[in-house]
Parts: structure tokens; sequence; C-alpha cells
């Protein structure tokens, strides 16, 4: 039987990047549309706007990488988390870009540091209690958040139109922070001990094999966040999609959902770095498709993909990197991440502009495919270490 705390964290870590990443970062996709056909601005600047909240998450994650916060992650998850719905429900106060940068910004900010903090304080819990294997569980929040997003924003829209949509989204994140305050207390720290040691631990890299990681999780960053910034908007604009668009981005949710288990114990089964690698492939090979056909069902299937893989690469990513260095964890999560942010904070502006240039996502999108390719590429090294006894 499974303690009723670690349940309890995990309920709620779930529910913390529903928050912060599944409607605080991402339900941007699919307002981008309605806000774009009120208020008349470019493909350019909805780029911008994407990049103001990467570039947030990019400086979130550098400075929570080096807080010494170890014994104070609860307080500081409550408090990002208040903060994060207020730059969700602002969104909704106003129609000056310029707000929307720092709202955007500020949002960035704390998805970063909500998320290096709630995954430090899940996943301890879970290695202090043999329970690993159950991070999928935990990383599902942010498919669930997207997939709820994608499903209430249309018919929300419908009566409060965009900004009613950002307010409405924000009320649904109060609900949820109730129970995370309810659900994740702090432990003293004399009954932690990190890591059972009963736990076989896989074979895995060395410590210098790190930076090979950083790196291609950082061209996973850049590359996959051009469609999980466009994918609506080209299905939108697209003459060939019939259907409502928003239900592309509920697609994605769904496939992410199962995604992080799946990957986890794919990784488990046939080694972190070879699965990581596969899934990057995989993942350019959606980003791909829609520059080949914009159709109903080249859609749906980048979308899915993209769900598939964009969470369980994440998902890998940081379980491969707990095995490597098991002591001080949002250390190097907060590197990790930083160096997805950076990517992340290049991608939708260069997406953007060579879209409005060219009026056309296609280049981007190859230019996308192509950096994940070269990411995984990166990892190449690494797949030897699994081989070795």
């Amino acid at each position: 039987m499974m303690q009723k705390q670690t349940i309890h964290y995990l309920i709620g870590g779930v529910f913390a990047l529903m928050i912060a990443m599944g409607i605080g970062r991402f339900s941007y996709t699919v307002i981008l549309p309605y806000m774009q056909e009120a208020s008349g601005f470019s493909r350019a600047t909805a780029g911008y706007l994407a990049t103001s909240n990467y570039l947030g998450y990019l400086i979130g994650a550098l400075v929570v990488g080096r807080l010494p916060i170890e014994q104070k992650r609860v307080p500081f998850l409550q408090v990002g988390l208040i903060i994060s719905m207020l730059t969700t429900a602002f969104m909704g106060f106003t129609e000056t870009i310029i707000i929307w940068y720092v709202l955007r910004f500020i949002s960035g900010v704390m998805s970063a540091f909500i998320f290096v903090v709630i995954a430090s304080l899940v996943l301890d819990q879970l290695a202090d209690n043999n329970k690993s294997h159950l991070s999928g569980l935990f990383y599902s929040g942010v498919g669930i958040g997207i997939a709820i997003s994608a499903i209430i924003v249309s018919p929300i829209h419908a009566i409060f139109k965009w900004n009613g949509t950002w307010i409405a989204l924000a009320l649904l994140c109060v609900l949820l922070f109730v129970f995370i305050v309810l659900f994740i207390k702090s432990i003293p720290h004399s009954k932690k001990q990190w890591g059972n040691q009963s736990i076989p631990v896989p074979k895995m890299p060395p410590k210098s094999w790190l930076k090979w990681l950083i790196v291609a999780y950082s061209l996973e960053g850049l590359g996959y966040i051009v469609t999980g910034t466009f994918i609506v908007s080209i299905a939108q604009e697209s003459t060939s999609f019939h259907g409502n668009a928003a239900l592309v981005w509920f697609v994605a949710g769904l496939a992410a959902i199962p995604s992080c288990i799946i990957c986890s114990k794919l990784a488990q089964r046939f080694g972190y770095v070879k699965i990581l690698l596969i899934s990057m492939v995989v993942q350019a090979v959606g980003i791909a498709l829609p520059a080949i056909a914009t159709n109903t069902i080249t859609l749906y299937i980048s979308a899915f993909i993209f769900g598939a893989t964009f969470m369980g690469i994440t998902t890998i990513v940081t379980t491969l990197a707990r095995h490597i260095v098991p002591v001080n964890s949002h250390q190097i999560l907060g590197y990790l991440t930083a160096g997805y942010a950076l990517g992340q904070m290049v991608g939708p502006t260069v997406a953007g502009v060579l879209a409005n240039a060219t009026n056309s996502y296609q280049y981007s999108l190859v230019g996308a495919a192509t950096v994940v390719i070269i990411g995984a590429l990166s990892l190449l090294g690494g797949v030897k270490y699994e081989k070795s006894k």
C-alpha cells in the first residue's frame, strides 16, 4: 500500500503542473487565435508574446537552481502558484500588448520556478518511498491541464470572449490550489533520506556526459515549442483543415497524459538515453508533418505525436539527470530547465518572424524539426554506457 502522504504529493503535484504549465503556460496556444482575431496582431507579435513567456521561464530556471530553498520549498511553491494564477487572470483585464508582454514574462518565471520546485518535492517524496517509477503519473499533470483547457476554452469564449476565458481559467486554478495547500505539506528534514538503495539503479552515463544531455534538451526546447505555440493557429488558418482548431490542442493534451508513464516504462526496459533519442526523432517527424500538408489528418497526427513525446522527453531527461546526480536535485533540474527555456525563448520569435516574412509556417516547422534531430544525434555518445556491464 502506498503511503497516504505520497498519494497526496502525487495529486498535489499533478494539480500544480496543471496550474503552472497546462494552463498558465500552454493555454496561450489555444486562446491565441481568438486574441489575434479580436486584436488583429501579427504572427510575429504572437511569437514575441510567447518568447516573453519563455524568457521569463529561462530566468526563473536560472534563479531557482541557485536558491538555497531546500527547507522552504513548500511556502515558495505556494507563493509561486498564487503569482501564476494572478498573471493568468490579469491577461483578461487588459488589451494593452506591452502589459501582455509583462504578464507573460512573469508567468514564465513562475512556471519554471513551480516546475523545478514541485518536481524536486514530488520526485524526492517518491524516491524516499521506493516509488520513483510513478513519476510518469506526476508529469501527466501538464497533459491533463492542456486537455482540459482545450475542451473548455471554446465554450467559455463563445460566452465571455477571449478575456473572460483567461479569467475563467484562473478561477479553475484557484480551486486546484486549495487542494495543493491541503495535500502538499512540509516534511521535517529528519524524516527524509534520499533514495532507498534497495532499488537497483540502471546503468547510467557519467557526470561528464551531462553536458550532452543539456545540449540535447536545449535543442529540444527550441524545436518542440514551434509546434507548441503555433499548431492551433496553423489549423485555424488552414483552408484544408475542417473542424474546431481547439480540438487539435485537445488531442495533444490527451496524448500527453499517458505519455510520461509509457516513456518511463520504455526507458526502464530499453535504456533512458536510447528511448530519449528515439522519442526526439519521432517528435521531429511530427513537427515536420504540417509542413508537408495542413489538412485535418496531418494536423491531428502532428498534435498527437507532439503530445505523446514532449512531456515524455521531459520525464526521461529529469529522471536520467537525477540518477546521474542524485544529490541537490533542484540544482541540476534548474540547469536543464534553463537550457530548455533558452531554446524555447529563441524558437517562437524566429518561427513567428519567418512565418510573417514567408506568409507560411512551412519553413519554421522544417527548421524546428531539423533542430530536434540535431539534438537527438548529440545523445548518441550516451547509448554505449547503457550497453556496458
